[in-house]
């Protein structure tokens, strides 16, 4: 049986004034709450969406992703909307102006990083016709993923096998700031794969948009 709290919710789950089970991570704070009821864990295909998200994933690292949330707008003005065309032609001057940008994380590295991974994006289009496409073709196979996701196994999956996979392609390619982790918190966002834990009321219909989406295919596929 699993263990659960007083309020009748399982472990890993929290419940909301409005009587919903909710990821345990997304309490206390209502544009978490939002983001976790309505974006995370449901699959994209939008490359300007997928390459803003593996970029913010890399200006979270050493930082709690609500930091990143509320400064996503920011974020948003600051990168040309993440147009990975418009981030590449971004030189030292933008660089500077960057820096001095109180809305954003002011991290040289991380900066830096974005607009070469820019110039890396639009090679990878060049090459198999979209992001999405690359992306997805390392979705996890479905045996490779846990017959139940509970609080317990959840906790565990800092980092998985595809995610390996995916971060050391990517690094290969020339891409920064994009370590295993950091890609699992990437295919956990944009619906790879869905870490919704069990019980939590956005679990089945994330699954249900799983089923429902339309994998993206490569160039000449």
């Amino acid at each position: 049986m699993s263990e659960s709290d007083e309020t009748g919710a399982t472990k890993g789950l929290v419940r909301e004034d409005d009587g919903q089970n909710r990821c345990f991570w997304c309490a206390g704070d209502a544009l978490y709450r939002t983001y976790h009821d309505r974006e995370w864990g449901r699959p994209v295909k939008d490359d300007i969406r997928l390459f803003e998200k593996i970029c913010l994933e890399g200006f979270q690292s050493g930082l709690s992703w609500l930091t990143i949330l509320r400064k996503r707008e920011n974020f948003r003005a600051a990168f040309a909307g993440f147009d990975f065309r418009e981030v590449a032609r971004f030189g030292e001057p933008e660089v500077e102006n960057l820096l001095k940008d109180a809305g954003i994380i002011r991290h040289r590295g991380k900066i830096v990083s974005t607009i070469n991974n820019a110039k890396r994006a639009i090679e990878i289009v060049e090459e198999t016709g979209s992001l999405a496409s690359f992306f997805w073709s390392f979705e996890p196979h479905e045996h490779a993923r846990p017959e139940r996701l509970d609080h317990a196994t959840l906790v565990k999956l800092a980092h998985t096998e595809e995610s390996a996979a995916l971060s050391k392609t990517l690094k290969k390619r020339g891409w920064s700031f994009v370590g295993p982790t950091t890609v699992y918190a990437f295919m956990q966002a944009m619906g790879l794969v869905n870490d919704h834990i069990e019980g939590c009321f956005c679990r089945d219909e994330v699954e249900e948009a799983r089923r429902a989406f339309t994998r993206p295919l490569p160039k000449g596929a």
